[in-house]
């Protein structure tokens, strides 16, 4: 498996965790000194990876409540041996998000140490 391959399964491990909300796998996908940052409602918010899990710790799953699971990946640029970014289109609930991730290989995995989030798109209850 080459590294552009290995960097899409690790990002296919933050869609699952995004969908899932498992807390147990938050560990292998975020470095707990990572930053989660973006704009909600013209404001900025940004939280420590703590903070962030507790974030998805308090809400309901998309999988618990059978929201439509809507994901890609944009683009991967594997820019330094030990360095990546990704961009992708991820759904939560209702909200449709534009995600940029930056990516380490920390102690050999891929794990994310940035995500700036932007709100793309806001899908009617029901849909």
């Amino acid at each position: 498996m080459n590294e552009i391959q290995t960097i899409a399964t690790a990002i296919n491990g933050y869609f699952d965790l995004m969908y899932e909300a498992d807390d147990s796998r938050f560990p292998d996908v975020f470095h707990e000194a990572s930053l989660i940052h973006g704009l909600r409602e013209g404001k900025l918010t940004a939280w420590s990876a703590s903070e962030f899990r507790d974030v998805m710790r308090n809400r309901p799953s998309p999988a618990s409540l059978k929201s439509p699971r809507d994901q890609e990946i944009l683009s991967i640029e594997h820019t330094l041996p030990d360095l990546a970014s990704a961009k992708v289109r991820v759904r939560i609930g209702q909200i449709g998000f534009l995600d940029h991730l930056t990516y380490h290989r920390v102690d050999g995995k891929w794990l994310v140490t940035s995500k700036a989030f932007h709100v793309a798109q806001i899908f009617p209850t029901g849909s």
